[in-house]
């Protein structure tokens, strides 16, 4: 009899142990899908935040525009065409960055923002007139400072070759220093500048890197050269072929 116990307990074992991980596996589910439209709601109110500040930017520029008119649409950035596989309410670019299946490793010597690694899409914002023409583009941009990671908006003119607006929304630079990136007189420097010239570089820069007059030319921050030098390298990068450049000829093409 004792033997007979013995023998069945590992079966037994198995069975509950299998039993539970069934139970949890339909909790995760049901909890998956009840918590669903509060991660949208909270990813919706977050990008919402963000976007708020370069549209109170923009509208000096374009006047006052509706976060909720915005057309957010999902860029393919090796292409620079739409993807509309890709849910731009639900795609997360910083989660894509970090995953190898949804990312591309950047050389270090293309890599001008410091970010290693780019997520294969991203989503971005047209601002359409009242006879749905396109008035602006908004991007989304990100590089290394000199003491972390900084997040932010760059605002074009529909044909991508005029800047109309830049916000950082998130930095841990230098109190005092490196955080004017996000002074209201250094942000009113960039309106008006030139990205590209007539064959589509990039041209646009911050300091005296490369030369350049008032048109394409941003002054450095001074004492935050550290800073300066990231911001102009983050802007270049997403201005360029490994960034939104493949999608902003496109656009100057005509073909957006």
């Amino acid at each position: 009899m004792a033997d007979n116990t013995h023998s069945e307990n590992p079966a037994r074992a198995l069975l509950i142990a299998l039993g539970v991980a069934m139970v949890c596996a339909l909790v995760v589910s049901f909890t998956a899908v009840v918590l669903r439209p509060h991660y949208q709601t909270n990813l919706e109110n977050e990008r919402i935040g963000r976007l708020g500040s370069i549209l109170d930017a923009l509208a000096e520029v374009t006047g006052e525009v509706d976060v909720s008119k915005l057309e957010a649409l999902v860029v393919d950035l090796a292409t620079g065409q739409y993807d509309k596989s890709v849910d731009a309410a639900l795609y997360n670019a910083r989660k894509a960055a970090l995953d190898p299946a949804q990312s591309t490793a950047v050389s270090a010597e293309n890599d001008l923002a410091g970010i290693k690694r780019r997520a294969n899409h991203a989503v971005v914002y047209l601002i359409r007139g009242p006879e749905n023409s396109v008035e602006a583009l908004v991007l989304p941009i990100w590089g290394v400072g000199y003491q972390s990671a900084i997040y932010g908006y760059l605002a074009l003119s529909a044909d991508s070759r005029e800047i109309l607006a830049i916000k950082f929304y998130e930095h841990g630079e230098t109190p005092g220093l490196g955080s004017r990136i996000q002074d209201a007189r250094w942000e009113a420097l960039w309106p008006g500048k030139q990205a590209f010239d007539d064959d589509g570089a990039v041209i646009v820069h911050v300091g005296n890197r490369g030369g350049g007059d008032g048109d394409n030319r941003i002054e450095a921050i001074s004492g935050a050269t550290r800073t300066s030098m990231g911001v102009d390298g983050m802007v270049r990068f997403w201005l360029g072929e490994y960034g939104f450049g493949p999608y902003l000829s496109r656009i100057r093409r005509g073909e957006g």
